[in-house]
């Protein structure tokens, strides 16, 4: 079942001899329950990419739907709600609260919503991230990798549609990163959470089922690995 869907979605930026052609024509469609790399050098658009699936700027053209619902024409306060609910967001600073304990940091967006949380779903959650006996520390108290967890915790609290991954584990070591993505795998696994991964490590990428390589704004390939062979479709 498709999750997201990408019709000739363009972003530019400035006018004139300033114009930016950060995105350009670009489609693409996820399913339900993929876990998808999306990779280029700095600048080729890919975080502008994931900004825009996640509701946080808007195309200039085109459409952007996830789990049916136009995201593209929705308005500031609207797209604030839709984000925080259907969409899991993780970047590689972990944002979390400094004076909140690491269970209130996860509750967060529930809490936002005046609704209660299902104490079964929390424990496996916290549980599969190795992060139960932390519960009541503050994010100062834990290591980069344990703030990171807690951060991945919190995007999939509300069982978003998506869960978007901006270079997750830039700010950890070797050990903590593979962690991470082991996590990632396990969310994506466990719990057939739909996963979109931007990185620049190649590395990383490989621990998808499916690259999606961008350069200068466009989409110039795409790998579905599957079945021990990778299956390569290179796009215009």
């Amino acid at each position: 079942m498709e999750i997201l869907r990408c019709e000739k979605v363009s972003r530019i930026y400035g006018s004139g001899d300033n114009r930016v052609i950060a995105l350009n024509q670009v489609d693409l469609s996820v399913e339900k329950g993929e876990f998808v790399a999306i990779v280029g050098a700095s600048g080729s658009g890919k975080s502008t990419l994931l900004h825009i699936l996640g509701g946080v700027d808007k195309p200039s053209e085109g459409k952007v739907i996830v789990g049916g619902t136009d995201i593209s024409t929705l308005n500031r306060t609207e797209a604030a709600i839709f984000r925080r609910r259907k969409v899991g967001l993780v970047y590689q600073f972990y944002n979390l609260i400094p004076t909140l304990t690491v269970r209130k940091n996860i509750l967060m967006p529930l809490l936002l919503d005046k609704r209660k949380p299902n104490q079964e779903y929390f424990d496996r959650v916290t549980g599969a991230l190795g992060i139960t006996d932390k519960l009541e520390a503050l994010p100062n108290q834990l290591s980069g990798g344990q703030q990171q967890r807690a951060a991945i915790a919190r995007s999939l609290i509300y069982r978003p549609a998506i869960l978007l991954a901006d270079e997750p584990t830039g700010n950890l070591d070797q050990k903590n990163s593979g962690e991470i993505i082991d996590m990632l795998k396990l969310s994506n696994r466990n719990l057939n959470q739909t996963i979109l991964l931007i990185t620049h490590d190649e590395r990383i990428a490989l621990e998808a089922d499916r690259i999606v390589t961008i350069e200068d704004g466009r989409i110039v390939g795409d790998e579905k690995r599957g079945g021990g062979a990778l299956l390569k479709e290179q796009q215009g």
